[in-house]
């Protein structure tokens, strides 16, 4: 056997299991057309496309052609499920064979009603222990039609991504580390792409799904698609030392320890989030992670509405789209509640007053306003102290994998 014969036994091919469709609704853009045309043909495919390339209209699309076939499933965050629906009105898109709702939902819904389901914000699968996670491949698993949209399908490492392709049915996640990852070192919960497979692992991946940040990636006119300046601004607050016989603060705060950390220095941080909000009349959003910061920013920034986790999912909503459609000037809220699927291009400044170690979260958060459809510089405020150097550091290294895996997917 030739090498050249071992490496091509290496190779997966994955199997298409849809159908050919060449008519599409007239509103969606020819590159849109021409992913999910893509996306039909192969039957089980995941869309990782940039925040503002229109995957709504891609998702609605596929849905209509595969609802000539049987009933689908729209699975979508909480707020963005009316912006669904509203959208699919808007555009003339036939409902009446696709449901579309929440993942809280997941628990009232028979899987056998349906042949097609959509994953909107499919980020969701990166936490393979999840429940959300095992219970989605489970009750989808012997679906014929098969879509996850998200624009970070694998964050922090490329082993995330194993998720889309156990939620397709492509293989496991213990097959696919089998054939493309190594341990790294003598930490067994880090794997990395084996070297000499690389190639073959981003080749698979590319089989079964696109990635897309600008049209022009996949060969169309991309002028339209750039977007303005992102400025950011970072405010590292010195904080007063806490031991006696220290001039400086330990500056390695951990997972341990953070929640603590925010408690200690929130007057600095908010402080100086309501100086900058309250400098200007313009629209903005506060990223927070504790509710009692939102109680102490309410007392500063008097315009301000809050968005919690214990609000009503009507309440949730109403004042969600409500910050959309401008009927307030300051929205105070978190990242998981918030950072996922939203349009808010009527504003561009964002203050980030608790920012932690995700970078996920803080793409997304960023992704609300910094989307395709933005008119104005965004303004990117983050607010940190000396004492969380660290989170900033493994936060430009997630960036630096991130920027890897999209150009291994877009090359």
């Amino acid at each position: 056997m030739t090498y050249q014969e071992f490496i091509d036994k290496k190779k997966t091919v994955v199997l298409n299991t849809g159908i050919d469709v060449d008519c599409f609704s007239e509103c969606l853009f020819d590159f849109q057309k021409h992913i999910v045309k893509k996306a039909l043909q192969v039957g089980r495919f995941a869309v990782f496309a940039e925040c503002g390339l229109g995957k709504t209209f891609i998702q609605l699309e596929w849905a209509l052609q595969v609802s000539k076939i049987g009933n689908v499933l729209i699975l979508a965050p909480l707020a963005v499920v009316d912006q669904t629906i509203s959208i699919a009105n808007k555009y003339g898109f036939d409902l009446s064979k696709i449901t579309i709702t929440n993942y809280e939902q997941l628990d009232n819904i028979n899987a056998s009603d349906f042949v097609g389901v959509v994953l909107d914000e499919s980020s969701i699968l990166k936490n393979f222990e999840g429940a959300y996670k095992k219970k989605i491949c489970e009750m989808f698993s012997g679906f014929r039609f098969k879509l996850p949209c998200t624009a970070t399908p694998s964050p922090n490492d490329d082993m995330e991504i194993c998720n889309h392709a156990e939620f397709l049915g492509l293989k496991t996640r213990s097959e696919i580390l089998a054939t493309y990852f190594v341990h790294d070192g003598g930490d067994t919960s880090k794997w990395r792409v084996k070297g000499h497979a690389e190639g073959l692992f981003w080749n698979w991946v590319k089989s079964w799904s696109i990635m897309i940040t600008n049209p022009a990636d996949i060969g169309f006119d991309g002028s339209k698609y750039i977007l303005p300046n992102l400025n950011y601004h970072q405010y590292e607050i010195k904080t007063p030392s806490r031991k006696e016989f220290q001039l400086f603060n330990d500056t390695a705060v951990n997972a341990t320890n953070f929640n603590q950390e925010l408690r200690d220095t929130m007057t600095e941080r908010l402080n100086k989030a309501a100086e900058i909000i309250n400098g200007s009349n313009e629209t903005f959003i506060v990223w927070i992670k504790q509710n009692v910061e939102a109680e102490y920013l309410k007392k500063l920034i008097h315009d301000a509405v809050e968005v919690k986790g214990s609000d009503s999912p009507e309440e949730k909503k109403k004042n969600l789209l409500g910050f959309a459609d401008n009927k307030f000037r300051v929205l105070i809220t978190k990242l998981k509640i918030a950072s996922m699927g939203l349009n808010y291009q009527n504003c561009h400044n964002q203050v980030f007053a608790s920012v932690d170690f995700s970078f996920e979260g803080l793409y997304q958060g960023i992704r609300r306003s910094y989307r395709f459809g933005q008119t104005h510089d965004v303004n990117i405020h983050i607010i940190t102290t000396d004492t969380m150097q660290n989170v900033i550091h493994s936060i430009n290294r997630k960036q630096v994998q991130f920027n890897n895996m999209k150009s291994k997917l877009t090359a």
